[in-house]
């Protein structure tokens, strides 16, 4: 038995499929271009199952995605917008059809690389990003000096970041402490401005280098070099709405 699937206008699944505006898809459909279960359709107002009917253009098979979901990894250098007129922006580092309604899921500094969601999806956006909702954001960084457990113990208690704010408890794990640098991992689950380097601040040293590695269970692709993006798998986009 067929699985049934939502249900749309045939224009607009040639819209989301094939980036066509709205008049350039009443134009292929009037030309005979498009066939639905074997059948010629040349009405727009058609409506279509996205999971159930096989719908081919010039005999090419098409498939819906109402939302799209790239993973990207961040590198320095570049802004978290999508446009800017004077810096280049994670949105001109994407080649997809669809780009225009493409925006990335909060923010990481021009100097910070990492994992970055772009998307178009708003909902899931503003779940990921609302602050009741404590989403967790895992760091790697280098920073000046030696850091210890009295750091530590400061993370977790919350620390003043300035200007009247202070951060809500976060984890940090040293990964490596000399006296001239060191390496940690630390945890938010908030997003202020420039919060970590902030943090660290508070605690008497200074970020030399911030990458993000995961946002709630989305973690980054180890394969993915800097610059370059992915699509999310159906188990990553399962797992970030269900968390």
């Amino acid at each position: 038995m067929a699985v049934m699937g939502k249900k749309v206008r045939l224009d607009k699944f040639l819209c989301e499929s094939l980036n066509f505006s709205r008049k350039e898809a009443k134009e292929q459909l009037k030309k005979g271009k498009v066939t639905v279960n074997g059948q010629k359709e040349t009405k727009p107002e058609s409506k279509v199952d996205v999971l159930a009917d096989v719908i081919l253009y010039e005999d090419r098979p098409l498939s819906f995605e109402e939302f799209h979901y790239l993973m990207l990894h961040k590198p320095a250098g570049v802004v978290s917008a999508t446009t800017d007129s004077r810096e280049a922006t994670v949105l001109d580092l994407i080649r997809e059809p669809y780009k225009e309604r493409l925006f990335p899921v909060g923010r990481l500094d021009k100097d910070t690389e990492g994992l970055l969601l772009i998307t178009d999806d708003g909902e899931l956006a503003h779940k990921l990003l609302s602050p009741r909702k404590h989403v967790a954001k895992v760091y790697y960084a280098r920073v000046s000096g030696k850091i210890g457990e009295d750091a530590v113990e400061a993370f977790r208690g919350g620390v003043s970041i300035g200007k009247g704010e202070t951060a809500r408890e976060a984890k940090l794990e040293i990964l490596k402490a000399d006296e001239e640098e060191s390496e940690v991992f630390i945890t938010i689950t908030e997003g202020k401005y420039h919060q970590v380097k902030r943090m660290v601040h508070s605690v008497g040293s200074c970020v030399l280098y911030l990458k993000r590695m995961s946002m709630g269970t989305l973690k980054l692709d180890e394969n993915l070099p800097a610059g370059s993006y992915r699509p999310l798998t159906k188990e990553e986009i399962g797992e970030l709405k269900e968390s």
